[in-house]
C-alpha cells in the first residue's frame, strides 16, 4: 500500500488527512508523490491535492501508474491540476529518452527504470465534455506517447457510463462520468476492456475496471 496525503493537519487527537493510495501486487521500481497546483480562486472551497505515482514491473516492461483526486469546487484549480498531470507524464518521457548520469552507489542518485508507458486514473471531477478531459490527451513536447482515454479505445464512440451520483444525487442533478483511466499511446493496443461497476453502493463513485494484455 502506497499512501500519499495532500492534506495533513495535526490535531489534539488524530491527524486530519486527505489523499490517495495505490495497492499493487506487482514488483515496485519506484514511488513518487507529486504536489499538484493550488492556485488562488477567491470564494471557493478547496484543499491541497497530490498525485501518487508508482512504477511497477510488468511482463512487457516498466509502467508508471498515477492516481489522484482533483479539486471539486474550483475549475481554475482543476484545470491547472489536469495540465500538470500531462506535464508530469511529459517530463517522465523526456527522462526516459534522455537519461541522466548513471550511478551505482546504493543511494537515491542510482538510476531507476524510467518508464514511457503509463496509466493515469482518478476522480477528475470533470465530465468528458470539459476542456480538461482533452487537455490531458494533448501531444507531449518530448514527443513521447500521449495519454488516451482507455474507454474510447475499448468502446469507441459509446458514451461513458456514469460513475458519479448513480445512487445519490446530493452532489449532482443527474449521474455523470468523471472517473477515467488514461493509458499512454504505446500500450493502447494492450487494452482489452473497460467497464464501470454500476451495481455497488459502497461509495458515491462507481469503480472503473481496466483489463489489459500483459504479454
Amino acid at each position: 500500500m502506497l499512501p500519499g496525503y495532500g492534506v495533513e493537519v495535526p490535531g489534539p487527537g488524530r491527524h486530519r488527512r486527505f489523499g490517495n493510495v495505490i495497492l499493487t501486487r506487482l514488483p515496485l521500481v519506484s514511488v513518487r508523490r507529486h504536489a499538484l497546483p493550488w492556485p488562488a480562486d477567491p470564494g471557493k472551497e478547496s484543499m491541497p491535492r497530490v498525485a501518487i505515482e508508482a512504477t511497477v514491473k510488468c511482463p512487457f516492461g516498466p509502467v508508471r501508474i498515477t492516481t489522484t483526486h482533483l479539486e471539486y469546487y474550483s475549475d481554475v484549480m482543476r484545470s491547472a491540476q489536469a495540465n500538470r498531470l500531462r506535464e508530469l507524464h511529459d517530463e517522465a518521457c523526456a527522462r526516459a529518452q534522455l537519461p541522466g548520469h548513471p550511478t551505482d552507489e546504493g543511494s537515491p542518485f542510482d538510476r531507476t527504470a524510467q518508464a514511457v508507458s503509463a496509466i493515469l486514473t482518478a476522480d477528475f471531477n470533470f465530465p468528458p465534455d470539459n476542456p480538461s478531459y482533452d487537455a490531458i490527451q494533448e501531444p507531449l513536447a518530448s514527443g513521447g506517447p500521449s495519454y488516451v482515454d482507455a474507454w474510447k479505445i475499448a468502446r469507441g464512440r459509446q458514451a461513458h457510463d456514469p460513475t458519479f451520483c448513480v445512487f445519490d444525487l446530493r452532489y449532482a442533478k443527474r449521474p455523470y462520468c468523471c472517473d477515467f483511466i488514461y493509458v499512454s499511446e504505446d500500450i493502447a493496443s494492450r487494452v482489452r476492456s473497460v467497464r464501470v461497476d454500476t451495481d455497488t453502493k459502497l461509495s458515491d463513485h462507481q469503480p472503473v475496471l481496466l483489463e489489459m494484455d500483459d504479454r
